[in-house]
């Protein structure tokens, strides 16, 4: 039994080398897309390397996380984390199109958002209670508090890339309104300044459009009303994980909700 108890934990912890190595291959290919220069305030793998070798590195990250992934030999955790690649894939698609109709941004912007950041959390989650559990109500707890953690932590990213310095975010700040990507803060802010649809729709390619979008944002409401949102979705994942059991590892994940809350880089 303790043999037993041992594996899963082991297989558990490969799941969360696999998100992280995952996270990474995304973080060097998405540098490549963006031409960006800097991560986590050091200079990225593919201006060191080149485009290249840098989409090569991603590769090999990913393949070594496949290998790792068919080690742990169960089908379901399989089929769950390869889900994260293909939303990882079909959001970087979503991000690179917009909607001409307004009413849609909001929703596009949250499928990509799932598909880009919360997929990979809600899909781990779920994989490290498939392991370690039979029930499929706890399965479907870990996905939905992974989900709306997810999405909760991405919206502080897009407020915080309004709000932080670069030094505090590890990259040049305004770095998606640099990139035509219109975000929670944004899209909030056209309810008061509708100038800035058109913008969208150029994806912020005239001269000024960068500059006249933060001051609009800054203006309006659109932080609050983002960051509003993200206390929503952690409310969510609180209430989905309040449903386990009392324990030490449950009061740490309603932390980290928190935590997703609280951060400022």
């Amino acid at each position: 039994m303790r043999i037993l108890k041992r594996e899963v934990k082991a297989n558990q912890r490969s799941v969360a080398l696999i998100a992280e190595m995952i996270h990474t291959a995304t973080l060097v290919h998405d540098d490549v897309i963006d031409d960006a220069n800097s991560r986590r305030g050091k200079v990225t793998v593919n201006q060191i390397w080149g485009e290249r070798k840098a989409i090569l590195a991603g590769d090999f990250i990913l393949s070594t996380a496949s290998l790792v992934l068919a080690r742990i030999g169960n089908t379901t955790v399989l089929s769950l984390i390869t889900q994260v690649i293909e939303d990882l894939v079909r959001g970087e698609f979503l991000q690179l199109g917009s909607k001409e109709n307004e009413n849609e941004r909001f929703s596009h912007y949250l499928e990509k958002t799932f598909k880009k950041t919360a997929s990979l959390i809600a899909h781990s989650c779920k994989a490290v209670s498939v392991l370690g559990c039979p029930d499929p109500k706890v399965h479907e707890i870990a996905y939905l508090y992974g989900k709306n953690l997810g999405i909760a932590f991405q919206l502080v990213d897009d407020v915080l890339d309004f709000t932080s310095c670069s030094e505090q975010l590890g990259k040049p700040a305004s770095a998606d309104l640099k990139l035509g990507i219109a975000t929670g803060p944004v899209l909030f802010a056209c309810q008061q300044f509708p100038e800035i649809n058109a913008m969208i729709m150029r994806r912020f390619t005239y001269p000024g459009d960068v500059q006249r979008a933060q001051e609009f944002v800054l203006q309006s409401g659109g932080i609050q009303q983002t960051n509003y949102l993200a206390q929503r979705y952690c409310h969510e994942a609180v209430k989905e994980i309040s449903k386990l059991r009392p324990s030490p590892e449950r009061d740490a994940l309603m932390q980290l909700a928190e935590i997703v809350l609280s951060r400022d880089k």
